[in-house]
């Protein structure tokens, strides 16, 4: 049953890879500054419950994340299934279908709805996130943060076992391959949130062995080594003091690069070289490693070109566009969304606010990018906010979630 969890961007499917590091970032913000976060404060199902909201939304995802472990007694037991998905895509625009069972006539869709094999880089993102889980929930609810601790270990254990089980191409068109062959980073990763859970040697002699320890640099879903950095940076553990301090400095060192590369461009744009598929994305990644910097050596200078770079996702681009649904005086509206397509005549509504876009990309490919030969646009200015732009204006949740640590 995996059912639960987020739909991961314009498309239906669930991957635990691009879910791991979007729940993440939610539960990085709350260790981070647990005061902001109360109970009550967000008008969900689970709202007044006792739990603080954020952790309440985590939650929709982890259970999700926990779901997709391959149980004990069964091949490749520990292990997490990669992803799931229609068998292929959904119709452009669709409501939500629900959730349905592929051995039951009664409930089996024209299109089935698969689970996918695992892989390593999906089982050491659920060893991470849950061993990040468990140490938040300890004082919140024992009996979820042992559940999570309990899959934490089994997923790494799994994890060493099977290190080159890879995602590559799989069968069906309704979905992302999510495809990765290098999980030195994902190791690092878990190793470090498993660390500081639990303080075991096991997981201190990898990470300080691991050829991506400290490493301080843009990230996304298939490049996490800096979730390993910024947790071990900026959650108290036992790690030696020139361990610490090299972190530290790593940031500091990041976060002058990111500095000068905003001062050599006209526009605010916190990014190195050429703008990639989610450029806001990588950007307001980067602010999170600036907002981390910040509070490790308190460099004003720091907070400047981290609000910056909210002004450019915001509206101070060659767009004049805020990027942001519900945000600026020229908000993106049109996001390539399956249900939020903005056509009420027909029962579709817009993005609420709050939605970030992905923003400029240098090779646009998609159709509605083609008819109008976006790509001969100067490359700060190829964009559309159309539905079916999925190339410059798709919504994924490992997107919004950044956009939530800096909100």
């Amino acid at each position: 049953d995996v059912t639960g969890g987020w739909y991961d961007a314009g498309d239906f499917g669930k991957y635990v890879v691009n879910g791991g590091i979007s729940a993440w970032t939610l539960m990085d913000l709350y260790e981070q500054l647990p005061s902001a976060f109360a109970d009550g404060a967000q008008r969900i199902p689970e709202n007044a419950n006792g739990i603080p909201d954020i952790l309440d939304e985590a939650r929709w995802e982890l259970e999700f994340l926990l779901s997709m472990q391959v149980p004990e007694g069964q091949t490749l037991a520990g292990m997490a299934h990669h992803k799931m998905h229609d068998e292929s895509w959904a119709a452009m625009p669709m409501v939500p279908p629900s959730e349905v069972d592929n051995d039951n006539e009664n409930a089996k869709p024209a299109v089935g709805r698969y689970l996918y094999a695992p892989s390593t880089a999906a089982t050491l993102n659920l060893a991470a996130v849950a061993a990040q889980c468990s140490r938040i929930w300890q004082d919140l609810e024992t009996a979820f943060a042992a559940r999570c601790l309990d899959s934490a270990e089994k997923a790494w254990d799994a994890a060493v076992a099977h290190p080159d089980v890879y995602a590559g191409n799989a069968p069906g068109s309704g979905g992302g391959n999510y495809d990765d062959t290098n999980v030195t980073d994902e190791f690092y990763w878990a190793a470090a949130e498993l660390y500081i859970t639990t303080g075991a040697e096991e997981y201190r002699s990898y990470l300080l062995g691991s050829s991506e320890f400290g490493k301080v640099e843009a990230f996304d879903w298939g490049h996490t080594a800096p979730l390993g950095s910024i947790s071990l940076a900026m959650v108290k553990n036992n790690l030696p003091a020139d361990k610490l301090a090299l972190l530290k400095g790593n940031f500091i060192s990041y976060s002058e690069k990111l500095s000068s590369t905003l001062q050599q461009g006209g526009y605010p744009a916190l990014i190195e070289g050429d703008y990639p598929w989610g450029s806001n994305g990588t950007m307001l990644n980067n602010m999170i490693l600036l907002a981390d910097a910040y509070q490790l050596s308190g460099n004003s200078g720091t907070l400047d070109t981290l609000t910056m770079g909210m002004d450019y996702i915001l509206g101070a681009n060659t767009l004049n566009k805020s990027f942001v649904s519900g945000y600026g005086s020229y908000p993106m509206q049109h996001p390539h969304h399956r249900f939020w397509a903005n056509d009420p005549s027909r029962g579709f509504p817009p993005p609420p606010a709050g939605v970030v876009s992905g923003g400029v990309n240098f090779n646009p490919t998609d159709d509605a990018a083609l008819k109008v030969n976006l790509s001969e646009l100067p490359a700060a200015k190829r964009y559309q906010d159309e539905l079916a732009a999925f190339s410059t204006n798709e919504v994924t949740i490992n997107w919004n979630a950044p956009l939530v640590w800096m909100a």
